[in-house]
């Protein structure tokens, strides 16, 4: 037998030639053979004595003597080996069923591998093997980069998005998000931040979509933000996902870095026009405030003429009708006044020397009187 290199020796090295009854005892080295040639078993004490064996190994103690084994033939267990053994069964099972949840974070209890309840901060108890729990952080903060300035294998192609004015603009932004809801946000999704990357990304590229370059570069970039936010935020509720967005932040908006410098251009040349349009606008304004100040002032003009015409035509006229009074009157007196009056009108202006009938003494002379003529010498003499 390969066995044992003894005569008659078992196959577990228990026999020894028929010495001590071995030749009657069977191949677990216990009681004798049946009658019918079958093996039995080992005892059950045995079985025992070697499971404390082993517990005492592990919890230090000693090895194997056999004081306070029941029974005379060796086989026993000690009562405090078998306590022993089952607190440390029930140590372990504690340590297995008891979790301890932190303040910013939250359990989620599993039966059999089914949702069962959520567990807020403290103490909990899931009784292991039945019951799992899967602790989620609730309040911490998780941030997605996504542009071309983050390390992406497709970083470059996702900050180019085109406007709605058909131009081409590089942008960078954050999604900074936590977990809402444990269980939805356990089970729902499998990958949660390429979801998240996804969906965000397909929100900026919606929202730069139908906005022009301008408004993003410069002024509208907060509601941008907060376009693409409440969009992200509607499309994770629609899968159930259990996450809520708290901000999107807009790191960067510029034209690609290939155009950049030619853009700049257009920029300067858009700024150009922008000064000279204000420029021949003010000059615009001030023409026509000017033309309209003289319009007016021609206005006014043309007025007091019209109303000194009116006036003076008026005041001939009523001074006419009185001198038609006065002529039914006395026409022979008025004829002569207005006689005398168109004389003074005509002759006011000129040089004349009035003679009387008399002049020359009154031996009937011719009436003509020798004069030097004062009035052209004084008149020369002025002029020179």
């Amino acid at each position: 037998m390969p066995w044992s290199n003894k005569p008659g020796g078992g196959p577990w090295g228990g026999g020894d030639g028929g010495k001590n009854g071995g030749g009657d005892r069977g191949p677990w080295g216990g009681g004798p053979r049946g009658g019918g040639g079958g093996q039995e078993p080992p005892e059950l004490d045995e079985l025992l004595k070697k499971g404390q064996d082993r517990l005492k190994g592990i919890f230090g103690g000693g090895g194997g003597g056999g004081r306070g084994r029941t029974g005379g033939g060796g086989g026993g267990v000690s009562r405090a080996g078998v306590l022993l053994a089952i607190a440390a069964l029930f140590v372990g099972w504690a340590v297995a069923s008891l979790y301890r949840i932190q303040p910013d974070e939250a359990g989620v209890v599993l039966t059999l591998g089914r949702y069962e309840k959520t567990e807020g901060p403290g103490l909990a108890v899931a009784v292991w093997p039945i019951q799992t729990i899967e602790v989620l952080p609730v309040t911490r903060e998780n941030i997605i980069d996504i542009g071309s300035n983050t390390t992406s294998s497709r970083a470059s192609d996702r900050g180019l998005m085109l406007t709605g004015d058909e131009n081409i603009v590089d942008i960078d932004f954050q999604v900074v998000w936590k977990i809402a809801d444990p269980a939805n946000f356990l089970f729902n999704l499998s990958d949660h931040s390429a979801t998240i990357q996804a969906v965000s990304e397909s929100a900026m590229r919606e929202v730069i979509g139908r906005s022009e370059l301008s408004p993003i570069l410069n002024r509208d970039r907060a509601i941008v933000s907060q376009d693409v936010k409440a969009l992200i935020q509607q499309t994770l509720d629609s899968y159930e996902s259990g996450i809520f967005i708290e901000r999107v932040n807009f790191n960067r908006a510029d034209p690609p870095s290939q155009v950049i410098d030619a853009f700049r251009d257009v920029q300067a040349a858009a700024q150009d026009r922008v000064t000279e349009e204000n420029r021949a606008e003010a000059y615009a304004n001030q023409t026509l405030a000017k033309a309209r100040g003289e319009a007016a002032q021609l206005l006014q003009e043309a007025e007091g003429y019209r109303a000194r015409v009116v006036n003076e035509a008026e005041g001939e006229a009523a001074r006419f009708t009185s001198i038609l009074t006065e002529y039914t009157n006395a026409p022979e007196v008025t004829r002569k006044r207005i006689y005398l009056e168109t004389l003074e009108e005509v002759l006011r202006n000129t040089d004349k020397i009035i003679i009387d009938e008399g002049a020359g003494g009154s031996g009937g002379g011719t009436g003509v009187v020798p004069y030097l003529p004062l009035n052209e010498l004084r008149r020369s003499g002025g002029t020179n």
